[in-house]
This record gives structure tokens, C-alpha cells and sequence, in this order.
């Protein structure tokens, strides 16, 4: 059974259209059975916490207008959990936001935060890892963050560099962080991956509410002083007004400028449980399933011939015949059809613009 200081903090305010035609600025990536699978990728981000933390301890922090959606997929979650960002701050404001949230209903609650729109193929070793780290943030004021451990010198990604000589004494899986890196170069890229000290920033952190709400305090106490002056509205029915109020106010800064480049007491756990943050379709063919020829197909009554290296989504579709392509991306979503070069698929946003 979950431990009841357990919280899960799931970030869901994205909007894009990478994956445009299926994402939309209305249903944005999150919210969209990427993978074929009959679930959404936020329905997927909640069960892979199944038995790290209840429902009723699980927020979501979404932009206003998807709380509906929020709702609808995770009708477990207590309609009071979902916290709602008049505009878009990156995760520093989203952060301290829910932080003092939690901390105002449970001072010693032990909190994980992931993005909404992640994949995990070996869901037993993510619990695994998590459990162990929530152990450790529950007794220590560390902060934690995952380290993935890259397979690829990929430049999309920002990386971790972890002081392999300085283990925690507590466990041993998890070292003092060196530095944060930025996306690098490829040459850059293909020197982290030789170099065995460097892993992918996957972005989940973990932390006691007490260790991050102190954190916030000193190192932006504007941002800190805005939530915790709102202490007595919270979870009263003004509370969304002050907040449609004050957010806007913020820096818009992520958590890693904010908080975990400037903290002292910062670690990673390096992890491997088959991570991708799926940011473009060729994400999503490499963690998706091939044929013979490299093809990834989702979606039923889909015929390929003479085609290789291929991704085709078209779920909504009866008979989809793809003849003669070669590294090409073919989805489809409520009328809108895309077929598009993988190697162009940066372009697509500008495709979605036209009318």
C-alpha cells in the first residue's frame, strides 16, 4: 500500500502540435492515444504509478481550458486536485503552485512531479526506481532527480553529469549531480555518451514538499511569496480567482534554471525502464513496435507495400494502403491527413497553419 505522504504531480499543460494531425491546440499530445493502445498518454502517466501513491494524493497542473478533459480521462482524481494556470509559466510558477497546494493540506508530504506526456516500457523498474528515491527525499532534505541513461548521443535532450565517486550513503544507486548541461551539439552528444557520467534529463523530480517549498523560498522568494500569501484560499472557492490573478505576475522560468542549478543538495538516480519523452513522430517509431522493413503501424486494415521505415497512424480509418514510401510519416485524425517526410517533420507545425 502507498505510503499516505505519497503525492504524484503530473504536469499536463503542454500545447502543440508536433503531432499534429492528431494533437491540437484544443487536444494537445497528452490527451491523444498516441501509442494505440486505447489510452491516452496522461492515462498512462497515472497507472504507471499504481501503488506508489493513491488517487486522491495525484495532481494534475493543466491549462484551464483542458481541466474538462483532465476530468474526463482521470475521473479517479479528486476534481479539486486539478489545478488550473490562466496562462503558461513553464514549470517553475506550475511548481511552486502545486508545492504550496500540497504543502497546505499535507506539511510532510513526499512528492514526485513528471511531465504528462512520457513513455515507460519497463513500468516494474520505474516503480522500482521511484520507491527507492521517495525513500531516500522522505528521509533526507535531498532533491532527486532521474538521470536516464543515453543510448544515442541525442541533441534534443538536456543531460545530467553525475559524480560517480559520490554515492549516498543511503543508496547506492544515487550520486551527488556534477552540473546541468544544456542540448548539445552532436560532436558534444558524442562525447557524453562515451563518457559513462552523463545521462538524459528526463525531467522527474523528486523532493519532499518541505525541502522544495524551502528551496523556492531562497532562491525566488517573489515567485514563493505569491503562493504562500494565498495559503488561507486554498482549497476555498476563491482561490482560482487570486490565482487567474497573481500567476501571470510570475517569471516564466523552468524549475531546472530556478531551483536546480542554484540548490546544493542535488542528486540523480541513473535509471534505465525504456524512457522517451516522444517529442517527434521519429521518437515515436524508434519506442514503437517494427516490422521486417522498419515500418510502425497503428491503426487497423493498414496495408504497406514496398515501404520501409515508416510510420503510419490512422486509427479512425477502415483500409489504409501505403505503396512505395521510404522513411515517411502517414496519420490521420478527424478528416485531417498528413503524409510527410520524416526528415522534414520539424516543418509541421507550419503545415498544421494551413487552411
Amino acid at each position: 500500500m502507498a505510503s499516505k505522504y505519497n503525492h504524484l504531480v503530473i504536469m499536463a499543460g503542454g500545447v502543440g502540435s508536433r503531432f499534429w494531425p492528431m494533437s491540437t491546440e484544443q487536444k494537445p499530445k497528452q490527451f491523444i492515444d498516441v501509442l494505440g493502445v486505447g489510452q491516452s498518454l496522461i492515462q498512462l502517466t497515472f497507472q504507471r504509478f499504481s501503488g506508489l501513491v493513491e488517487p486522491e494524493n495525484v495532481w494534475v497542473v493543466t491549462n484551464q481550458r483542458y481541466a474538462d478533459i483532465v476530468q474526463e480521462q482521470l475521473p479517479e482524481v479528486p476534481r479539486q486536485n486539478i489545478l488550473c494556470e490562466p496562462c503558461r509559466r513553464n514549470t517553475a510558477p506550475c511548481i511552486c503552485y502545486v508545492s504550496w497546494r500540497i504543502k497546505a493540506q499535507n506539511p510532510k508530504a513526499n512528492v514526485v512531479v513528471t511531465p504528462s506526456d512520457h513513455i515507460v516500457t519497463n513500468e516494474a523498474e520505474f516503480r522500482r526506481v521511484v520507491a527507492q528515491c521517495m525513500k531516500f527525499t522522505s528521509e533526507t532534505d535531498a532533491i532527486v532527480t532521474l538521470g536516464m541513461k543515453p543510448t544515442r548521443p541525442e541533441t534534443g535532450y538536456g543531460y545530467i553529469q553525475a559524480d560517480l565517486t559520490a554515492y549516498s550513503q543511503r543508496c547506492k544507486e544515487i550520486y551527488r549531480v556534477e552540473r546541468f548541461r544544456e542540448k548539445p551539439d552532436l560532436e558534444t552528444a558524442r562525447q557524453y555518451l562515451r563518457d559513462k557520467s552523463f545521462f538524459w534529463n528526463a525531467g522527474i523530480f523528486i523532493w519532499s514538499v518541505s525541502t522544495i517549498v524551502n528551496a523556492f523560498r531562497v532562491y525566488q522568494p517573489a515567485m514563493s511569496n505569491i503562493f504562500e500569501k494565498m495559503l488561507p484560499l486554498y482549497g476555498t472557492s476563491a482561490e482560482q480567482e487570486e490565482i487567474n490573478r497573481r500567476f501571470p505576475e510570475c517569471e516564466s522560468i523552468s524549475v531546472d534554471y530556478a531551483i536546480m542549478e542554484k540548490a546544493e543538495e542535488i542528486f540523480v538516480c541513473p535509471a534505465d525502464f525504456g524512457w522517451s519523452d516522444l517529442g517527434t513522430w521519429g521518437s515515436l517509431l524508434a519506442q514503437t513496435h517494427h516490422d521486417l522493413y522498419g515500418n510502425s503501424v497503428m491503426g487497423e486494415g493498414v496495408s504497406l507495400y514496398d515501404s520501409h521505415n515508416c510510420i503510419v497512424h490512422t486509427l479512425g480509418m477502415e483500409q489504409v494502403v501505403v505503396q512505395g514510401l521510404d522513411g515517411y510519416i502517414v496519420a490521420e485524425q478527424d478528416g485531417r491527413l498528413l503524409i510527410c517526410k520524416l526528415s522534414e517533420e520539424q516543418r509541421i507545425k507550419q503545415f498544421a497553419e494551413i487552411k
